[in-house]
């Protein structure tokens, strides 16, 4: 009875061992996923998604997650093409788009492209001027863009957006570029007050060369004079009168007194 108890003991072991074989076997990917196969060392290619076997003991496996991976890159201190010293951060996208490549050919794709990103961000900024990172941030964009997924291409990476998100500038550069914008501003209001005195003074001249051509004119404008005044509540108006109408009378005068003296 002991050597029958024995022999079931040992077959209990062995069906115990043989369904955790079976079990380790059995592989589930997701749909997001593949699973690179290695057969004795060898690479045997991806897999997945869905339900699948492994050799006990002979087969490795290492999932790579196909969907896109947010990477912040830390804020770099670099100086600018015009010698400013600068820290900018960023943020790139990127996905796996080979995950054999992206096993083999690299240790750890997503450590080396951060590693990239941060190198690309530094030597980007080393060949750029202040204005052009701060006024054509996308031009820089793409530059980064370009650099990081042609370093990042052999392993199987497809970098597709890499943005500049923030630039912290000394505060002496601060008060540099404040003083900038507040010369700027005076400047156009100065041109633009310019501008009007002599949009102005080229209306009153051609106001002026019609009165002096028409004298017609001249005694319209003397009537709308009048009409202002009147409409305000003044005690005392003033109404003057041309230098002609005053010669004139004057002549009139003369021509009176001496016909009085010659009768």
């Amino acid at each position: 009875m002991e050597a029958i108890a024995g022999l079931f003991s040992t077959f209990g072991i062995l069906i115990v061992l043989l369904i955790i074989i079976l079990l380790s076997a059995i592989r589930i990917v997701k749909e997001y996923e593949r699973g690179v196969v290695f057969r004795l060392g060898r690479l045997v290619g991806a897999k997945g998604p869905g339900l699948f076997f492994l050799i006990p003991l002979i087969d490795s496996m290492n999932k790579v997650d196909l969907r896109v991976v947010t990477l912040d890159i830390p804020a770099q201190e670099a100086i600018t093409k015009d010698n400013v010293t600068v820290k900018v951060n960023a943020v790139a996208y990127f996905r796996v788009m080979d995950p054999e490549a992206a096993i083999v050919q690299v240790e750890d794709y997503m450590r080396a492209t951060w590693q990239i990103a941060q190198t690309s961000l530094r030597s980007v900024l080393g060949q750029s001027e202040l204005d052009e990172l701060l006024t054509h941030r996308d031009a820089i964009n793409q530059k980064l863009q370009q650099i990081i997924d042609e370093q990042t291409e052999p392993w199987g990476i497809k970098v597709s957006i890499v943005e500049v998100k923030d630039v912290e500038l000394p505060d002496t550069m601060k008060r540099a570029m404040a003083r900038q914008a507040e010369a700027e501003r005076e400047k156009r209001a100065k041109i633009i007050h310019a501008e009007g005195e002599l949009q102005a003074s080229q209306t009153l001249a051609t106001a002026a060369g019609t009165i002096a051509t028409q004298p017609g004119a001249m005694q319209l404008r003397y009537l709308q004079t009048l009409t202002e005044i009147a409409v305000e509540k003044n005690s005392t108006i003033i109404f003057p009168v041309p230098i002609e109408f005053v010669s004139a009378f004057q002549s009139m005068t003369l021509k009176r007194a001496h016909e009085d003296t010659a009768d």
